[in-house]
C-alpha cells in the first residue's frame, strides 16, 4: 500500500477540497500519513493570497524532499496556477497541478514516471470548467464539516491574485450541494459552514439566476443541520432579507464575516472595491440592530500603496466606532500581475508593522469586548474534538462564534448543549453546562 501526506495552506475552500482528497487517496488504497512523516506522495495544497503563503509552500516542499528524497512531491493548487513555473525549479517537485486539475490529481500522479522533469498540469482559468462537487463524508479531526458551494471571482480587487489563480465565479448546483449537506448530517456533523472564494456570488451564473438565500431556505426546508453558518460575504452582499432570514431561523448562526480591508474612501477606491465606508458602517450596525447577539468578523488591511497616516486612521477610527467581534489582519502584500504591485507611494515594512500592531491591539479589545457582553448568559456550544492548550478543557464554539471552554466531567465530543457562560480565563469563555 502506498503512503501519501497532505499539507494544506489558506481558505476553507482548500480544507474542504483536501478533506475530499484525502477520502479519494483512502478509497484508492493508500495509506494518510501526517505530513511530518515520511511518505511515498506528499501532495501539498498552496495558497497564493500573500507572499508569506507562497514561502509557507516552498517551505513544506524543502520539509517533503528532506524526509523522503525518492518521494512524489505535487504541489497543488493557488500557488501552483500562477507561478508553475518557479516551482517547477524547486528541487524533488515532480508534479505541479493547477487549481482545475488538482481534484482528479490522481489521473496525473497514477503513473511511474522516470523523467526528472517536473510534470506541469494546469490549464487557463478563464477557461475553467464548472467546479466538480464534492462528494465526502468526513473531515479528519474535525467536529465542523466545510462544504464548497462556489468557486472562483470576478471581483478583481487590485490587489488580489485569486481570479486569476481561481477563474470566474461558477457555482455548484443546488441539487449537489443539498445532497451533501444530507451526507454530512449523515456522518454525525452537528455544524456545517458553506463556503466558496466569493460565497455571495453563488447562483449568479445560474439560470434563471439564484440568490443566496434560496440555497439557505432550500437546505433548511429539506435537510435542516443542527446548525448552518456562512463564511465570508461582501457588505452589498449583506441584504435585507439575509439578515430577516437569520433572525428568524434558529439554525442559522448568528455570525458574519464582512470584509472591509480599508475605511477609507480613496484607497478602497484603489482596491477596486465598490462601497463607500459609510455604506460599510450602515451595514454593520443594521444587522446588529436586527439580530443583537450577532458576531461580526472584520478583514482590514494595512500599508497599501497611498495610505497615508490619516487614511489609515480612518480605517483605524472606523472599526474603533463599530461593534464588532474579532478582526483578521493582513499586511499589504504585492502579489505579481496584480494592479496594485505596481502602484506607487509604497509604504514602508516598518510603518505596516506598526499599522498591523495597532490593529492587533484593536483586535484584542474587541474581543475582550465581544466576550464581556455575554458573561452569565446561556448559549448553545457545540464542543469539538480538541482540548483548550491553555486550560485543558474541551473547548469550542457558541453558535455566535464565542471561543468557550466547558467545565465537565462527561465527554461532550461533537455535541451541542447549553452552557452558563461563568468566566473570562486566556481570552475564552469559561462555561458551565446549563
Amino acid at each position: 500500500m502506498s503512503t501519501v501526506a497532505l499539507a494544506t495552506l489558506g481558505c476553507k475552500v482548500n480544507q474542504c477540497e483536501s478533506a475530499y482528497l484525502e477520502e479519494i487517496f483512502s478509497k484508492s488504497n493508500y495509506q494518510i500519513r501526517p505530513f511530518t512523516e515520511k511518505a511515498d506522495l506528499y501532495c501539498i495544497n498552496t495558497c497564493a493570497v500573500t507572499s508569506r503563503a507562497a514561502m509557507q509552500s516552498r517551505q513544506l516542499i524543502r520539509r517533503a524532499a528532506r524526509q523522503n528524497g525518492a518521494a512524489k512531491i505535487a504541489v497543488l493548487g493557488c500557488y501552483s496556477q500562477v507561478a508553475a513555473e518557479e516551482i517547477a525549479t524547486i528541487p524533488g517537485v515532480t508534479h505541479v497541478i493547477g487549481t482545475s486539475e488538482k481534484l482528479v490529481l490522481l489521473d496525473y500522479i497514477s503513473g511511474g514516471e522516470e523523467d526528472t522533469t517536473p510534470l506541469i498540469h494546469l490549464t487557463d482559468v478563464r477557461n475553467a470548467p464548472d467546479p466538480i462537487p464534492l462528494v465526502f463524508s468526513a473531515f479528519a479531526n474535525r467536529t465542523r464539516a466545510f462544504l464548497k458551494v462556489q468557486d472562483g471571482c470576478d471581483g478583481f480587487c487590485s490587489y488580489c491574485v485569486v481570479p486569476h489563480a481561481r477563474g470566474r465565479s461558477r457555482s455548484i448546483p443546488l441539487p449537489s450541494i443539498v445532497e451533501q449537506v444530507e451526507r454530512f448530517l449523515a456522518y454525525g456533523y452537528q455544524e456545517i459552514v458553506l463556503t466558496g472564494i466569493h460565497l455571495g456570488q453563488w447562483g449568479y451564473d445560474s439560470k434563471p439566476q439564484l440568490e443566496l438565500t434560496e440555497l439557505l431556505r432550500s437546505v433548511l426546508r429539506h435537510c435542516p443541520p443542527p446548525r448552518l453558518r456562512l463564511s465570508s460575504l461582501e457588505p452589498g452582499e449583506i441584504l435585507p432579507d439575509l439578515l430577516t432570514l437569520i433572525a428568524s431561523e434558529p439554525g442559522l448562526c448568528p455570525h458574519l464575516h464582512i470584509p472591509l480591508q480599508s475605511g477609507d474612501p480613496t484607497i478602497l477606491e484603489q482596491m477596486n472595491r465598490h462601497y463607500h465606508p459609510h455604506f460599510y458602517r450602515e451595514i454593520v450596525l443594521e444587522a446588529i440592530q436586527r439580530i443583537p447577539d450577532l458576531a461580526v468578523g472584520v478583514d482590514v488591511m494595512a500599508g497599501f500603496p497611498g495610505e497615508t497616516e490619516e487614511r489609515f486612521q480612518n480605517t483605524y477610527r472606523l472599526i474603533d466606532s463599530l461593534p464588532i467581534a474579532y478582526l483578521h489582519i493582513f499586511p499589504f502584500s504585492p502579489r505579481p500581475g496584480t494592479p496594485a504591485a505596481t502602484m506607487g507611494e509604497k509604504i514602508s515594512p516598518p510603518v505596516i508593522r506598526r499599522r498591523c500592531r495597532l490593529l492587533r491591539e484593536l483586535d484584542k479589545r474587541k474581543r475582550l469586548s465581544f466576550l464581556n457582553r455575554f458573561l452569565g448568559k446561556v448559549r448553545p456550544v457545540l464542543v469539538e474534538n480538541r482540548q483548550d492548550k491553555a486550560t485543558g478543557l474541551p473547548r469550542g464554539f457558541s453558535d455566535n462564534y464565542l471561543p468557550v471552554v466547558v467545565q465537565a466531567d462527561s465527554p461532550l465530543e461533537n455535541q451541542i448543549l447549553l452552557a452558563r457562560l461563568d468566566r473570562i480565563e486566556a481570552n475564552r469563555l469559561v462555561a458551565i453546562p446549563a
